[in-house]
C-alpha cells in the first residue's frame, strides 16, 4: 500500500494529503475528475453457485471476422445472458440491428492504442451513434513510458465525457504484458483520476493476456468502487472464477458459450 501511495504522491506531485473514501491503495486522494465514493462496490462475491453469464463480456475480435460471426454472438449474447457481446467498431451498427436487446461492448483505438486523441475520439463518438453501450479504449502506451502522464489523462477524459452523456461505460486497456508491476500501477492511477469506470488488463493481441498476480495489483490499486476487467487467454471457467477471485468483476473472452457448457 505505501509503495502504491508513494507512486500517487510522485506522479500527482500531491503535497496536502486528504484521505481517499473509495478504498484506493493510494490512500490518499487523487482529486479524480468523478468521485466513486458514494459507489456501490465492485468486488464480486464468488461461491461455487455464481451466475457467471452476469459477468462475461462474449467477445469476438479478431479481424477475419464475418457478418455471419457477428449474427452468432448476438444470438449467444441473448441465450446466455451475457454481459455483453464485445465487438469491432465496423459491426456495432449491424449487431445493434440484428439484436437490439444485447448489450453492445466495443473497442477503441484498438489493438495498439497509437491513435492520435483526435482519431480515438472520432471512433468513439462513431460507435456511440451507432448503438455501442461500452467502451473498450487502449491507452497510448508508448506516452505512458514516455511519461505522459496529462496527455493520458486528458484522452480518457474527452472520451468519457462522451460516455457521460448517454450513461455508458468507459473501460481502459492498460496492455500489463507489456507494462513493469510501477507502470501497471501507474496506468491504474491514471484512469482512475480521469473518470474511467473499469481499468482493463489486456487487448489480447500482445504477448500476453490477464494473470491472476496483475489483476489483483489492480484492484489494490483502484480499491473497490472502480471496476476491472481481465481479458487475454481466459479460457476456462475455472480460469474466470480465478480472476473474479482475484479482484475482478468483467471477464473478456472469446470462449464465453463454452464456459458456459462445462459440466
Amino acid at each position: 500500500m505505501q509503495k502504491i501511495k508513494d507512486i500517487a504522491m510522485s506522479v500527482f506531485e500531491i503535497d496536502e494529503q486528504a484521505l481517499c473514501f473509495c478504498f484506493g491503495g493510494h490512500e490518499i486522494c487523487l482529486n479524480c475528475k468523478e468521485c466513486r465514493k458514494d459507489r456501490q462496490s465492485q468486488v464480486v462475491d464468488v461461491d461455487d453457485d455464481i451466475m457467471l453469464n452476469e459477468y462475461l463480456d462474449h467477445t469476438l475480435l479478431k479481424p477475419e471476422a464475418q457478418y455471419a460471426d457477428i449474427v452468432k454472438l448476438c444470438d449467444e449474447g441473448q441465450r446466455y445472458g451475457f454481459k455483453s457481446i464485445c465487438i469491432n467498431p465496423s459491426f456495432v451498427s449491424s449487431a445493434k440491428q440484428i439484436n437490439s436487446e444485447v448489450k453492445i461492448c466495443t473497442v477503441i483505438g484498438f489493438p495498439l492504442g497509437a491513435h492520435t486523441s483526435e482519431v480515438k475520439l472520432f471512433e468513439a463518438e462513431t460507435a456511440i451513434n451507432e448503438g455501442a453501450s461500452e467502451l473498450d479504449m487502449v491507452i497510448n502506451i508508448g506516452a505512458l513510458k514516455d511519461q505522459e502522464y496529462s496527455r493520458i489523462i486528458d484522452e480518457i477524459w474527452s472520451i468519457k465525457q462522451l460516455c457521460k452523456e448517454k450513461d455508458l461505460l468507459l473501460k481502459v486497456i492498460i496492455e500489463t504484458a507489456l507494462l513493469q508491476k510501477e507502470e501497471i500501477i501507474i496506468a491504474c492511477l491514471l484512469a482512475k483520476k480521469a473518470g474511467a469506470d473499469f481499468v482493463k488488463t489486456s487487448t489480447g493481441f500482445a504477448n500476453g493476456g490477464a494473470t491472476v498476480s496483475d489483476v489483483s495489483l489492480m484492484r489494490q490499486v483502484v480499491g473497490t468502487k472502480m471496476g476491472v476487467k481481465a481479458s487475454g487467454g481466459i479460457r476456462t471457467r475455472e480460469d474466470a472464477v480465478n480472476m473474479l477471485r482475484s479482484g475482478a468483476n468483467r471477464i473478456g473472452t472469446s470462449n464465453a458459450v463454452s464456459m458456459m457448457n462445462e459440466k
